[in-house]
């Protein structure tokens, strides 16, 4: 759940909060009269991603890329 502090909150107990974020990764939504301001996430720099792990590993026999002849019956 998104934990939701007003401004005056937010800059009263600031680093105390972004500390609590970082710990458990959960956001916080700042609002001011009401409204959501804006939303403080943690950095996740030092996580890995899995786009590109791949790459380097795989390897392509023959055309992917032209038509084939088989003729194929997929909405009957």
């Amino acid at each position: 759940m998104t934990k939701i502090v007003k401004a005056s909150e937010f800059k009263a107990k600031c680093l105390g909060l972004m500390e609590g974020i970082a710990q458990t990764g959960e956001p916080l939504i700042v609002t001011k009269r009401g409204k959501a301001l804006v939303r403080v996430i943690p950095d996740r720099a030092g996580e890995k991603i899995a786009f590109g792990v791949l790459k380097g590993r795989i390897k392509i026999k023959g055309d992917i890329i032209s038509p084939i002849d088989v003729e194929w019956k997929a909405l009957t």
